[in-house]
């Protein structure tokens, strides 16, 4: 058969197919976390500032995690004055290493003055720090708004409630966290130990004899150093007795 002909029986490739293909490689290659929480460990950071929403975040917080298979003893609320003591309180939990996740929850509301810039920046960058430093994923659940609607909103009308949605970012990052882990864990112990190169007994042997020649070799020459001084000595000591004598 001819080149030409044997062009013409190949089947054209439609483009659907090649992007099922890739959809199916990428699949395959991606590592995400499962929506389970049990087994997991949580805790709830929650500001008591602007209360009459932070609670409506917690509570459907806390109905996401149970949504999601954790267990009651599994979670453990604690509260903070403010926003600002959100970070701190934050770390603080992580370092226990008892928990797999923190969320963050909390609401600042803008205001006449710049208090409120100041407060938003140290409040994502200590959340942020906290969840690098630590290793412990953190959930970041603090309302940033405007108006006193636009929190109403974000925390169950029209806006859904950004409780839930760090709810479900915590267990899926949590999980993705034990997944990596793992894989890691498994890299390492495929990949084969180092050889320690040793070194001969011949070459230690020779390395103590000639460090043993070196210091006889010392040794003589100090006592070839010493001898006419010594010669001389006991020669003035003969000379000083045969005088006393006579």
């Amino acid at each position: 058969m001819n080149a030409d002909s044997r062009r013409k029986n190949i089947p054209p490739r439609r483009h659907g197919d090649t992007e099922k293909n890739t959809e199916a490689k990428i699949r395959a290659k991606t590592v995400a976390g499962k929506l389970n929480a049990a087994g997991l460990r949580f805790s709830i950071v929650v500001s008591r500032f602007n209360e009459f929403i932070t609670d409506r975040l917690l509570r459907s917080t806390y109905d996401g995690l149970l949504r999601s298979g954790a267990r009651e003893n599994d979670i453990q609320i604690v509260r903070v004055p403010g926003a600002f003591e959100i970070p701190s309180a934050a770390r603080t939990l992580a370092e226990t290493k008892k928990y797999d996740a923190v969320i963050c929850l909390g609401c600042l509301l803008r205001g006449d003055t710049a208090h409120y810039d100041v407060i938003v920046n140290e409040v994502a960058r200590g959340i942020g720090q906290s969840a690098q430093e630590t290793g412990v994923p953190h959930a970041f659940g603090v309302l940033t708004c405007d108006t006193l609607e636009q929190a109403i909103d974000r925390a169950g009308l029209k806006m859904g409630n950004k409780g839930f949605e760090a709810a479900l970012a915590a267990v899926e990052m949590a999980n993705l966290k034990k997944a990596v882990v793992g894989r890691e864990s498994s890299v390492v112990g495929k990949t084969k130990p180092s050889r320690v190169v040793r070194r001969p007994s011949h070459a230690k042997a020779k390395a103590s004899n000639l460090v043993a020649s070196s210091v006889t070799r010392e040794s003589q020459d100090v006592a070839r150093r010493a001898s006419p001084v010594a010669r001389k000595s006991q020669s003035k000591k003969k000379l000083t007795t045969h005088r006393k004598k006579h």
